[in-house]
């Protein structure tokens, strides 16, 4: 596992006003560091045209959700075509960080209910959209393992530079395993002083059996 860069929080500002803190304060040492994740996944992934990245966790509250949103906004940033999927459909929140309405979504696409294009957000920040979750539903594992959603992310990848996808935790929801499978990489997001090694140890084995690439980590810090 390469570690992509430390994200560091600044101490004492509300969560709401620092979540997305690379468009909010991009001159930041904050977006400095995502600047830098983003530039070493360039690095890693250089040869591919279309990059499909999944972000997940050992386990929930290790701050992926705000990783993956503030990195979509670096890279679309960088004039790169980015699409930030929440492919968390057991506690998305994606939309509530951007403020967007979760209607439709990607559950709403994948029951045939809308299609992508009525579904896709295009948010104030230029290059960058969003599909949110969509509505709750119970069979996380059967509707993101099924051909459409893989059919749907290879007809995606060749209109978007990047997409990531932000997945649930590894350990505790199965459909992580799945998506890992669709994505030409997996960013693992760790928290300083929360994730447990033998955590972080079970979250890299069962990646390396859903034969997942683990591209590197980032280690929040606490």
């Amino acid at each position: 596992m390469r570690l992509l860069a430390a994200n560091k929080r600044s101490q004492g500002a509300a969560l709401k006003k620092q979540t997305l803190v690379t468009y909010s304060n991009p001159n930041s040492v904050i977006s400095d560091q995502f600047r830098t994740i983003r530039a070493n996944l360039h690095f890693l992934t250089k040869e591919n045209t279309s990059k499909l990245f999944l972000i997940t966790s050992p386990k929930e509250g290790e701050g992926k959700s705000t990783m993956a949103a503030n990195l979509a906004v670096s890279m679309a940033q960088q004039k790169d075509k980015v699409l930030l999927i929440d492919a968390n459909l057991r506690e998305p929140v994606i939309h509530d960080i951007f403020n967007i309405q979760n209607t439709g979504g990607l559950t709403g696409v994948l029951e045939n209910e809308v299609t992508f294009e009525e579904a896709v957000y295009q948010t104030r920040i230029e290059n960058l959209d969003i599909l949110t979750s969509g509505a709750a539903l119970s069979n996380f594992v059967e509707l993101l393992g099924n051909q459409k959603m893989k059919n749907l992310l290879t007809t995606l990848s060749a209109c978007y530079d990047t997409i990531l996808i932000d997945g649930p935790s590894v350990l505790t929801s199965p459909e992580t395993r799945v998506l890992s499978t669709y994505s030409e990489g997996v960013i693992l997001i760790l928290k300083r002083g929360k994730t447990e090694i033998e955590k972080i140890e079970e979250a890299k084995r069962v990646l390396d059996i859903a034969e997942a690439k683990l591209v590197g980590v980032v280690m929040n810090e606490k």
